[in-house]
């Protein structure tokens, strides 16, 4: 990776968004209805390669089994609203309708209630009656206290997500997450992260987990460069961790290690060129919260917009552009990547010449920036 001079005392790595690239034909090409978006991790096998993020705007019960209904993967936020109230459907409607300058202050009112363990039982035992694969999320400083309750309730894949997770978090107050030690007592698989870097993915891999999120702070609704500086263009980092996972394969004789992107997936676009980076799966959030069965009502925020010390995201509006059906498999009505995201993707991969997502991730891409 080439270095740049930022000044006489300082030099940093030239890295690629998202919007710096584009794939590129080849010789072959296909019928989009030979192509195919399946994957699996573990044991579960997926029609579509989308998780749905575990952010409340985005993922309810019923969002959860609609999206799994649909092919793919709904992640329940184990922290959110759904775990704090009995009927978090007046929260809900009062974020929707609240002033932006007094958003981020009764959000934090809002989610200060108490998490309740019973509550963690009753919405994945609702998720699992309706016959969809269950994902739930935690964050790492919550996994310790309830994870065990996660898994006596029936889940079948277990996230640990936050802005960066790392495998040597160091605190002198407190006893620190073993990740390796807590994935290898549990018996279904682990998605860990987000990681932005080569070195942090791979010491993620090394803990046994299942997949690693590839993001830090770029979703819609972050202000994480803002408020922390801290920033991973999503083309580099998705490529970084891809050949974290390829020399994990090496190290460890075969085994692997599933990568998701997890940020800056704001159209079908986006989509197709994580999985060229070297993605397997997509985590989506402000895309599906423009649905109109998202909690969220037209609105998008995650866990950092209500951290109770120092919040680095917000509340933003996505509006609504039609069913989580017709974002997902159309048909769409519109020329902006919002809606049909799979037909997109399967265009993409069939006018590309490749019949599967293991083989697309080895198209070929250039760096084409829009204001190039």
């Amino acid at each position: 990776m080439s270095e740049i001079e930022i000044g006489r005392g300082k030099r940093g790595n030239r890295s690629w968004a998202f919007d710096d690239i584009a794939i590129v034909p080849s010789r072959r090409t296909r019928d989009p209805r030979d192509v195919s978006t399946k994957w699996s991790i573990d044991a579960y096998n997926f029609e579509l390669p989308v998780l749905a993020a575990p952010m409340d705007s985005v993922v309810s019960p019923q969002t959860a089994i609609a999206i799994g209904k649909l092919g793919g993967l709904g992640v329940l936020d184990l922290e959110g609203l759904w775990t704090r109230y009995e009927d978090p459907t007046a929260a809900l409607d009062e974020i929707a309708k609240l002033p932006a300058d007094q958003a981020t202050a009764r959000m934090q009112q809002l989610y200060a209630a108490p998490i309740q363990p019973e509550l963690i039982k009753a919405r994945i035992k609702q998720i699992r009656a309706a016959g969809v694969t269950v994902g739930a999320a935690l964050s790492p400083q919550r996994t310790a206290e309830f994870a065990k309750t996660v898994i006596a309730a029936g889940v079948d894949i277990f996230v640990i997500r936050g802005t960066t997770v790392s495998a040597e978090h160091v605190s002198k107050t407190q006893e620190a997450l073993n990740l390796k030690q807590f994935i290898y007592e549990l018996d279904v698989p682990v998605i860990v992260g987000g990681a932005a870097t080569y070195t942090a993915a791979l010491h993620l891999m090394r803990t046994g987990a299942a997949g690693v999120l590839v993001g830090f702070g770029g979703g819609a609704a972050s202000t994480t460069r803002k408020v922390l500086g801290i920033h991973a263009p999503m083309a580099t980092a998705v490529a970084d961790v891809a050949g974290a996972r390829r020399d994990y394969m090496d190290e460890s004789g075969g085994r692997y290690v599933h990568v998701i992107a997890d940020g800056g997936l704001g159209t079908s676009g986006d989509i197709v060129k994580a999985i060229s980076c070297g993605a397997d799966a997509v985590m989506l959030g402000s895309v599906l919260a423009r649905a109109t069965e998202a909690p969220g009502q037209g609105w998008h925020w995650g866990a950092e917009a209500y951290n109770p010390e120092l919040p680095r995201g917000e509340r933003v509006q996505v509006g609504t552009v039609g069913s989580l059906e017709q974002i997902l498999h159309g048909p769409s009505t519109s020329a902006d990547g919002r809606s049909n995201l799979i037909g997109a993707l399967r265009r993409s991969m069939a006018t590309t010449g490749y019949s599967d997502l293991k083989e697309f991730q080895r198209v070929d891409v250039v760096v084409a920036p829009y204001d190039a």
